[in-house]
C-alpha cells in the first residue's frame, strides 16, 4: 500500500531508541524527511545520517528534554525553521515503576511535566502549521495501561491517561482542518524499556529474567512480545494519506492482552 508519506516531513520524539527508533526507521523506508528529537542527540546523528544514507531522505537530529521548558521551546522554533512538519509522533519514555500511593509529589511533578505538559507544548506549538496548510497527522504513543491499568506502573497509567484525553479533545478541534490525532496503545513490544520491567519484575519476585518475560508472556493471547517494526507499521499507517478518514482513535497493538472490548 502506498501511504503518500514521500516529502511529507515528521518530527518524532522519543527517536533515540525503542518505539521511536523503530517508528523514524519505518517513515524514512517510506520516503518521509525526518526530525529526530531525544535527549540522547549524539546517538540521533548516527541514526539521521544512516537514513539519508539508506533512503535519500531529510534527517535532522535535534536534542530535546521534555522536562525543561527552555529545550521544548527551542524544539518548537527550531522545527518552525526548518518548514514546520506533517506529522508529529508523540512518543515519550515512562517513569520508574510504583504503586498508586507512597509516591512524592515531587516524583509527580517532575513526571507531569515531562509526559503530559512536553507533549501539550509541542503540540500546541506545532499543530497551528498543520491547520493552516489543511492537513496534518498526530499520532500519540501511550499505553496498554490507558484502558487496563498495569500493576505497579500506577505514575504511568495516570499520566499517560492525561494524553489521551488530550488527544481526544484536540482531535474534534481540528477535524475539519485535515488534520488527524490518535492514540496508539502498546502492549508488550520487545524493546529496551520493557526489558527494563522484566528485569524490574524478576527483581521483585525473586526469579530470573527469562522467567518473568515467559510470565508476562504467558498472559498475552498471542503468547509472545509484539516486535517494534509490528508497531511501526501501524504508527505508519496513522501517519500516512490512507488513514484520512480516523481520528479520535486507541488503537491497540497488544497481541489481544486488553481483555475489555
Amino acid at each position: 500500500m502506498e501511504l503518500g508519506l514521500k516529502g511529507k516531513r515528521a518530527l518524532v520524539m522519543g527517536a533515540s531508541r525503542g518505539l521511536g527508533r523503530g517508528i523514524a526507521a519505518k517513515l524514512a523506508a517510506e520516503g518521509c524527511d525526518l526530525i529526530l528529537a531525544a535527549r540522547n542527540a549524539e546517538r540521533l546523528g548516527a541514526d539521521a545520517a544512516a537514513h539519508t544514507a539508506a533512503h535519500g531522505v531529510s534527517a535532522t537530529a535535534v536534542g530535546l528534554d521534555l522536562a525543561d521548558a527552555a529545550s521544548v521551546q527551542s524544539l518548537i522554533a527550531t522545527v518552525k525553521t526548518l518548514g514546520g512538519v506533517d506529522i508529529l509522533i508523540a512518543n515519550v519514555g515512562g517513569p520508574p515503576p510504583s504503586g498508586a500511593l507512597g509516591v512524592a509529589p515531587e516524583q509527580w511533578q517532575k513526571f507531569f511535566e515531562s509526559m503530559v505538559l512536553g507533549i501539550i507544548r509541542i503540540i500546541d506549538g506545532l499543530v497551528p502549521g498543520m491547520r493552516e496548510k489543511k492537513w496534518g497527522r498526530v499520532v500519540a504513543i501511550t499505553s496498554s495501561g490507558v484502558i487496563q491499568p498495569i500493576p505497579t506502573l500506577a505514575m504511568s497509567n495516570t499520566l499517560r491517561a492525561s494524553v489521551a484525553a488530550f488527544c481526544k479533545t484536540l482531535a474534534t478541534e481540528v477535524a475539519a482542518d485535515g488534520v488527524t490525532v490518535n492514540v496508539v496503545l502498546p502492549g508488550r513490544i520487545g524493546t529496551e524499556r520493557v526489558a527494563e520491567l522484566d528485569q524490574a519484575a524478576a527483581q521483585r519476585t525473586g526469579c530470573t529474567v527469562e522467567e518473568a518475560r515467559a510470565k508476562s508472556a504467558a498472559g498475552i493471547p498471542m503468547k509472545r512480545y509484539g516486535t517494534v517494526e509490528e508497531f511501526a507499521s501501524v504508527c505508519a499507517f496513522l501517519a500516512g494519506v490512507p488513514a484520512g478518514y480516523m481520528t479520535g482513535g486507541m488503537i491497540r497493538i497488544d497481541g489481544g492482552m486488553i481483555q475489555s472490548i
